[in-house]
């Protein structure tokens, strides 16, 4: 299903052909220990989109997180990922707010789960929402780049709105066809869409 011009603009896709960006695939957790796509990503798109709409975890104060497998892969751990990663935040009553780089969640080389997000909490007004554009997963040649902002309501005893961006890039030139989110730890409620962009 194409998306309108409005919509495209909004995915930051603006400049392309409203035909050339298809949800590809759809799939909700209901206290899920993960959600994986495994099917449609495919030198068919240059770029794909993920979505994430109210994605809330069981356990809290954990992390969001994502692992992929190459077409030669099994555990979401073969590929290194190096990332950067940074937050805005304010707190509710006012009284820190920040732009901030993170050490602690971006990887050098790293193995692990990407986090994508951090501190989320379980009540019913804190959840996660964002987007993760994943380049060329297919290409044989290069590394695959990939970047997300998400936005958090966290499980702090302080309350804090985070606005969190992640960017870099897997280090496999073999094609990744396989892409899996989940808690860093417990399970989580929520939707997460794939989109292709031509």
């Amino acid at each position: 299903m194409p998306l309108g011009a409005f919509k495209a603009a909004l995915m930051g896709t603006a400049g392309v052909s409203t035909g050339d960006v298809v949800l590809l695939s759809s799939q909700t957790a209901s206290n899920s220990a993960s959600l994986t796509f495994s099917s449609g990503i495919t030198s068919t798109y240059g770029e794909y989109i993920f979505k994430f709409y109210v994605v809330g975890p069981a356990t809290d104060q954990v992390s969001f997180t994502f692992g992929v497998n190459a077409t030669d892969g099994a555990d979401y751990n073969d590929s290194a990922i190096t990332s950067t990663a940074f937050r805005a935040y304010h707190q509710e009553s006012g009284d820190a707010t920040a732009l901030t780089y993170e050490a602690d969640n971006d990887q050098a080389q790293g193995t692990a789960y990407q986090n994508l997000s951090y501190y989320l909490g379980n009540a019913a007004d804190e959840c996660v929402a964002g987007t993760l554009h994943l380049f060329n997963p297919s290409n044989t040649t290069y590394v695959k780049h990939f970047y997300s902002q998400l936005v958090v309501q966290d499980g702090s005893s302080d309350s804090t709105q985070q606005h969190t961006f992640r960017a870099g890039y897997i280090n496999d030139t073999t094609a990744i066809d396989d892409i899996q989110f989940k808690m860093s730890s417990g399970n989580f409620d929520g939707t997460i869409k794939l989109w292709g962009v031509k």
